[in-house]
């Protein structure tokens, strides 16, 4: 039985997201090959737990996320969801075909690329996304992985963006302009960057991955506000913090920005835990719920590799925290207070 989960308007678009989507990424083997009948499984379990926002990459496993999401959601109409994909690196045969296979992924597809933001580079990218996906539309397209942590030095990230600024730009705004997209936005994963593109361009929303979560929100004091002003929207990539908050800070190794958690983050999960357990929900429940709890978070995206990871992703929601869990972690010093001014 399909259920109903809650939509919200993401920011200057006229797209309505619900607010639990799922993420691509997971699909394009990051940790682990995951099987074809696994992939079939898991999406129809997100589809029937009423997940209809979906987000994916080219950079996802080389392509093979976009190939598989766009393989699932073919069979679906095409107006009951919504889709995300990403510009700014372009897909071609590698040099040596017979021994080339991606790094950071622990499977995906055997093709190499190169970052591009000019006017050529994201048409491209464009266009291939729509062959992977078999579709010929996609609702909403974000400028990718633009900071120093992907790109490599200060001085590549200011010549790329030099490129979107010249022509980059004008290819999603062409896009954007002509109906073939209902939104622009770009992916962040470092507090700063959405400062650097509010100054440059005229975005909808963002995709932000790492600097809003349950144990950071420093993005309040300068980031967030400049969204609001303009009333550009966000969705929340990464709640877990990629994965102490999901498995908890009493594990032999937790994990925080894709490291091993340092003392100080343990702790204060630690912390966190506790004051949930007073209020009878868990760390997973508290940590995806509470980037909603902002006026400008429209959706919360999480990736699967299961049907049973999408079915407790969907799930998440259908608790709600109480009040006064957000009142005591803003009272013990775990929380901005900004975070949970809605609340109220």
């Amino acid at each position: 039985m399909t259920h109903a989960i809650p939509t919200k308007t993401l920011g200057r678009t006229n797209v309505d997201v619900c607010v639990v989507g799922m993420g691509g990424v997971t699909l394009g083997e990051i940790y682990a090959p995951v099987e074809e009948q696994q992939v079939r499984d898991t999406m129809e379990t997100a589809w029937e737990a009423g997940i209809r926002y979906y987000d994916t990459s080219p950079w996802y496993g080389h392509g093979l996320s976009e190939l598989r999401l766009g393989a699932e959601l073919r069979q679906k109409k095409r107006g009951d969801f919504v889709l995300s994909s990403k510009v700014g690196r372009v897909f071609f045969r590698p040099n040596d075909p017979a021994v080339y296979r991606p790094t950071f992924w622990a499977g995906g597809l055997p093709f190499d690329y190169r970052f591009d933001y000019t006017y050529d580079g994201i048409m491209r990218s464009y266009e291939q996304s729509l062959m992977r996906l078999g579709m010929n539309t996609v609702d909403l397209l974000l400028i990718h992985d633009l900071d120093v942590a992907e790109i490599g030095s200060e001085d590549l990230v200011a010549h790329h963006f030099v490129d979107l600024e010249k022509s980059g730009y004008r290819a999603l705004e062409s896009l954007r302009g002509h109906g073939e997209i209902k939104g622009i936005g770009a992916g962040v994963n470092i507090r700063g960057t959405i400062a650097s593109f509010l100054k440059r361009f005229d975005l909808d929303f963002f995709l932000v991955a790492m600097p809003y979560t349950l144990l950071e929100q420093g993005i309040l004091e300068d980031e967030f506000p400049l969204c609001e002003e303009r009333g550009v929207g966000v969705v929340i990539g990464s709640p877990f913090a990629s994965g102490i908050l999901a498995t908890g800070a009493d594990i032999e190794k937790p994990f925080y920005n894709y490291v091993p958690a340092e003392a100080d983050m343990i702790n204060k999960t630690r912390q966190i835990e506790r004051v949930c357990k007073s209020h009878n929900i868990t760390l997973k429940e508290a940590a995806f719920q509470f980037p909603l709890l902002h006026p400008i978070v429209a959706s919360v995206v999480s990736g699967a590799g299961t049907p049973d990871q999408a079915r407790e992703n969907a799930g998440l929601i259908s608790r709600s925290a109480p009040a006064a869990l957000w009142s005591d972690l803003v009272s013990e010093g775990l929380i901005h207070p900004d975070s949970v001014r809605s609340s109220h």
